[in-house]
């Protein structure tokens, strides 16, 4: 991938999040303790957010930064949030879980 082609998933990478979460830029903007234009910058192509920032949007979006970077994962926050819950179950119900799983896969 070339750089122009990074900074295109950052921006789209981070439309796609905020859509999903059902927010607009500048809620996003003002919730990160910018103003208001702050995201609309970034997902137009005038800026791109330093790392700092990058670990707060991230964060925002409660998934991690490998998780971000992952063009795989539609909807990362809600592949987090399966894990999370997964990690305070019992093995037996985590099987159940996984025979589910591997049951919808089939189909």
């Amino acid at each position: 991938m070339s750089t122009h082609e990074y900074e295109k998933f950052v921006r789209d990478r981070i439309t796609q999040l905020r859509l999903q979460k059902g927010i607009s830029e500048y809620k996003l903007s003002y919730d990160l303790g910018h103003s208001r234009g702050y995201i609309y910058n970034i997902t137009s192509g005038k800026s791109l957010p330093p790392l700092t920032e990058l670990f707060s949007i991230c964060e925002y979006f409660d998934i991690t930064p490998a998780e971000f970077f992952d063009d795989k994962l539609a909807n990362p926050e809600l592949i987090q949030k399966a894990v999370e819950g997964l990690k305070k179950l019992s093995d037996s119900d985590m099987l159940l879980i996984l025979n589910h799983i591997n049951r919808l896969q089939q189909k």
